[in-house]
């Protein structure tokens, strides 16, 4: 069976490549593109913009960071109302910009892209960290912030604490935890959360649809490659299935899971 050429993916690429966009614009792409089709991108780079100029207004003259971190945390949590969403961490909805901006909750990714965005306003230059788990925010290596929960400052114990309660005790902190990462990063990321929010809600086709968005940019990645695979099968196409379940162990031999992958390619060879 021959894979149907997905005119979404290439107009994706053809966006993320292009460099006269922002990661703002890239975001609100994504989003037009997966749930929004009649989202109008400039409305909410609009949104975004008066947010910035109301900071920017109550701000003085002051450059010190820690002030202006400070007036950015109270506008965007206090005043505003943005917070991280706890209560259902995994809908879909908070991978989108433009949900975020309308309904003032989102992830760890989502919510620091707006805050890295709205400090620009008060010219604080943040960096956004991809840090395993839970993207933060920094200003130059001495300050780690987490926009999710009101731009908190972190300490070491504050970041070991993120890392056990992800992966409970298997990962040491490392410095090279909080590099900053680039807008493709973070697109990568954003697109590995949806699929993950869109397995858990079985939305199958929009989970491959951001896997194959991920493999446009990242051909080679065995998880992907895995999870397309798997998510082929589920969609009913056994040989596109197949093909890449093999790939992955072709790349990927010791992977922990290749009994898994092992008893489902038996499995689909079965059925067919």
């Amino acid at each position: 069976m021959e894979e149907k050429f997905d005119p979404f993916v290439a107009e994706w690429m053809s966006f993320v490549k292009n460099p006269n966009f922002n990661l703002v614009e890239k975001c609100l792409k994504f989003a037009q593109l997966l749930e929004y089709p009649e989202l109008d991108v400039d409305e909410y780079i609009k949104k975004i913009i008066i947010i910035g100029k109301s900071l920017k207004e109550s701000v003085s003259d002051v450059k010190n960071p820690t002030y202006l971190i400070s007036m950015l945390n109270e506008h965007l949590f206090e005043n505003l109302g943005f917070s991280g969403d706890d209560n259902d961490y995994y809908n879909p909805k908070n991978n989108f910009l433009n949900e975020v901006i309308d309904k003032k909750v989102g992830l760890p990714i989502t919510i620091s892209i707006l805050y890295v965005e709205i400090a620009k306003f008060i010219g604080l230059e943040l960096k956004i960290v991809g840090f395993p788990g839970h993207v933060l925010v920094k200003y130059n290596e001495e300050m780690i912030l987490d926009p999710f929960y009101d731009g908190i400052l972190l300490d070491v114990d504050d970041l070991q604490e993120i890392l056990d309660r992800n992966y409970g005790d298997q990962i040491e902190f490392k410095p090279e935890f909080l590099d900053e990462v680039n807008p493709e990063q973070i697109l990568l990321r954003m697109s590995r959360n949806l699929k993950n929010s869109y397995i858990q809600s079985f939305v199958y086709e929009k989970a491959l649809r951001c896997v194959n968005m991920v493999l446009a940019i990242h051909p080679e990645s065995p998880d992907d490659i895995r999870d397309k695979g798997i998510l082929e099968d589920r969609l009913l196409h056994p040989e596109v299935a197949l093909k890449y379940l093999n790939k992955y162990l072709e790349i990927n031999p010791n992977a922990e899971d290749v009994d898994f992958i092992l008893e489902l390619i038996r499995s689909i060879k079965s059925k067919n």
